[in-house]
């Protein structure tokens, strides 16, 4: 089971991390700073654009998390994305963006196949060969995580935790919880960086399905407050620092990295109201 569910049987795991310190209030900051988006007179006639934007700026900073900072003037230039790596995983993280979008009407059914349909997505689709054989789906005994970018982590664990703890995950998405979608995206955010259960593009996968949630959520139905954003201004040091107190499993680390993914959803939030304050002064 997740390092932040709690042991003893209950009917809504999730439910309780709501009342860690300081959980209550990072909610209602995100809820807050959430709602000052869709409060803006912009959204009532150009809410596509802001979203369209959103996704573009979420997916630069997903692709900075894991190693290609890229300018977001040269994001939006390219159309080519292949050749150098760095190009590779912006190309990866805008497709995994957008595929993130296209998934809501499974994702509550069926989590697994869809996190498989990202991580096919990341790579690139259907190649040949060995490394062919581990796209869309979870590592092999034996198989190898190849992702730099969470080298600094504990060590992913074997596979037969993998499964296990990825089919408890995909059993509380399914089952639902009354705990605020913050707090279910984070989790899942938190998990598959901590099961790291592809060979690659894990971090790519784990940040579309923390949106994702954030989305079905409720919370942010029309993704116009991309969290990656707020994480990777934060910086990639405390990105992982907040990972690696969720991995820890304790209630300080938990509560401390819910509330990152919190402190990233405002500054996501922030960021697309200033998109409104732009396009409504004539200038995005």
């Amino acid at each position: 089971m997740s390092p932040a569910a709690p042991t003893e049987p209950q009917t809504d795991p999730l439910a309780r991390l709501a009342e860690l310190p300081g959980v209550p209030a990072a909610v209602a900051g995100v809820r807050e700073a959430v709602d000052a988006v869709y409060k803006h007179r912009v959204m009532r006639r150009r809410s596509p654009e802001v979203s369209s934007e959103a996704a573009l700026r979420g997916a630069r900073a997903s692709a900075a998390l894991a190693g290609a900072d890229w300018a977001l003037e040269e994001v939006r230039r390219r159309s080519d994305f292949g050749g150098e790596p760095e190009a590779r995983t912006v190309g990866a993280a805008l497709r995994t963006t957008a595929e993130a979008t296209e998934s809501l009407g499974v994702w509550r059914g069926s989590p697994l196949r869809v996190l498989a349909r990202l991580h096919l997505v990341a790579a690139g689709g259907p190649t040949g060969g060995a490394e062919g054989e581990r796209i869309g789906r979870p590592r092999l005994a034996g198989e190898p995580v190849d992702e730099p970018g969470l080298d600094a982590l504990p060590p992913a664990p074997g596979v037969e935790e993998v499964a296990a703890r990825l089919d408890a995950l995909a059993g509380l998405v399914v089952a639902g919880s009354s705990a605020p979608a913050l707090i279910t995206a984070s989790v899942v955010h938190g998990e598959l960086v901590a099961l790291r259960p592809f060979a690659s593009h894990n971090g790519l996968v784990a940040r579309a399905a923390a949106r994702l949630v954030l989305v079905g959520g409720g919370l942010d139905p029309k993704a116009v407050a991309p969290v990656e954003v707020g994480h990777a201004e934060q910086g990639v040091e405390s990105y992982l620092a907040a990972l690696d107190g969720y991995l820890a499993g304790t209630r300080a680390g938990v509560a401390g990295w819910i509330a990152h993914c919190a402190r990233a959803a405002e500054l996501g939030a922030r960021e697309s109201v200033a998109v409104c304050e732009a396009l409504q002064r004539g200038a995005a």
